[in-house]
């Protein structure tokens, strides 16, 4: 049987996923203590853990959390 180019492994996820994933860990990493310090990292997020996530980025953070919540808005609606 031979395997399909789009075929994933049960490990592996989508780009956008990926690229979701690592937009909510640097939200924490950069941000936690001043913005999303009433937030708890979650391991899987769902779409709307990572909105939320923005959300409070945008009401707490600084310009930068503000430019990295619109990233993080846009790759979850890319996905919609």
């Amino acid at each position: 049987m031979t395997e399909n180019a789009t075929t994933l492994l049960p490990d592996e996820k989508p780009d956008n996923q990926t690229e979701l994933a690592g937009l909510y860990s640097r939200a924490f990493r950069q941000f936690g203590a001043r913005a999303l310090w009433n937030m708890k990292q979650l391991d899987d997020p769902t779409q709307a853990d990572i909105l939320a996530t923005a959300r409070q980025l945008r009401r707490e953070g600084d310009l930068s959390a503000r430019r990295l919540a619109e990233r993080m808005e846009k790759a979850v609606h890319a996905d919609l």
